[in-house]
């Protein structure tokens, strides 16, 4: 397949940049942190996503979306990326969708997700890193479960209208099998949250689970929550992915912009060999991440079974890519560039925050290892 967007993909990247870079650049994540802002995201932005049609470009048209697929979420997450735009797009319409899809709790959902009303947290992790470690307790009382423990690093999970919490039915802490998710509405009683800034200026809650939730809760089949988990980290790992390659781009532009402009002894320091040889490196890894991104999105998309291993190449990638790009970035820039007067270290923050989130470049650089045989 090729590896371009259609006509119909470029017009929605061309729609997606002048959208997000009038409505929500980098100075509107700079106001929301300058005033501390409890929320982590503008839910009048989050309006205006709903009114683009974003909100639900991956919800099936019966539920009253787009039916868009894993491309045309890539081409809207990166252009946030891109300006670094605060919203909870990826975690709601992306992977939540991906996960609820084709469920009886999605009949519940979806429509509420596709016209922006429902903003959906992804209680996955429980420890200081990604791992396929999963100890929450979900024991069966009377006709529902009962949920015990904690979810670390769960976003927007303090502001949440919905919870997809992955639990354990059967089994012991290490093993894949015996999971069951569960889709929670937020104010559920016994569940609490403590939400912490992280660096990138987003806010992430710890969520304390002592609940008690009746059989409709259950996202698929009890013990059969591997299924859609896989579908749920598929989507977040290959939409961060997406998010990453547009940060790197963004930085990367920025970067760009300054050698044309910066004068050192006369002349212009882009004109300086050596700042053009790192240039020129930058943009060839950035267009090799971009070509594995959009690959990983268009197998998905085509349910190929190679695409959970593309998913894997393109997440280790692009946040390889786009660590390279901050990096760079604020060398070029020079001191400036570790002020908070610009604007070049939101990227490198948020670069550091999207490599680590569902499985950082050395988890998915293993993935890869295990899946060749070594």
């Amino acid at each position: 397949m090729p590896l371009f967007l259609n006509e119909d993909q470029t017009m929605l990247a061309d729609t997606a940049r002048e959208f997000l870079s009038e409505a929500a650049p980098v100075a509107h994540l700079r106001t929301l942190r300058d005033a501390n802002d409890p929320t982590g995201f503008d839910r009048d932005l989050w309006a205006k996503f709903a009114e683009m049609g974003f909100t639900g470009m991956m919800v099936p048209e019966s539920a009253g979306g787009l039916g868009l697929g894993h491309v045309e979420a890539g081409i809207v997450l990166e252009e946030i990326g891109r300006n670094l735009s605060p919203s909870p797009f990826l975690t709601t319409s992306v992977a939540a969708v991906a996960a609820l899809t084709g469920t009886t709790a999605g009949e519940r959902w979806l429509p509420a997700i596709a016209v922006g009303k429902t903003v959906a947290a992804l209680a996955i992790d429980e420890r200081a890193k990604h791992d396929d470690r999963i100890a929450l307790k979900a024991e069966r009382a009377g006709n529902g479960f009962r949920l015990s423990g904690t979810k670390q690093f769960v976003t927007h999970g303090h502001v949440a209208d919905l919870i997809l919490v992955v639990a354990r039915t059967a089994g012991s802490a290490e093993d894949k099998d015996g999971l069951t998710l569960f889709a929670l509405p937020a104010d559920t009683p016994g569940l609490t949250a403590d939400p912490r800034r992280l660096v990138d200026s987003s806010i992430a809650a710890r969520l304390t689970f002592d609940v008690m939730v009746d059989g409709d809760a259950v996202v698929g089949d009890v013990d059969g929550g591997g299924t859609p988990l896989a579908r749920l980290l598929s989507a977040a790992r290959t939409g961060a992915a997406a998010e990453s390659l547009g940060v790197g781009d963004g930085a990367a532009t920025r970067t760009l912009d300054y050698l044309r402009q910066r004068k050192q002894f006369g002349q212009t320091i882009g004109s300086f060999q050596a700042l053009q040889h790192r240039a020129a490196h930058l943009y060839s890894e950035l267009e090799v991440a971009r070509a594995a991104v959009l690959k990983a999105q268009q197998l998905l998309d085509d349910a190929h079974a190679d695409a959970d291993l593309a998913v894997s190449v393109a997440k280790a990638m692009a946040g390889m890519a786009a660590t390279l790009s901050v990096q760079e970035a604020v060398q070029m820039h020079g001191g400036i560039g570790m002020t908070d007067a610009a604007d070049i270290g939101f990227f490198m923050k948020r670069a550091r925050v999207l490599t680590e989130m569902f499985g950082d470049i050395g988890y998915h650089g293993d993935r890869v290892a295990r899946a060749g045989g070594y």
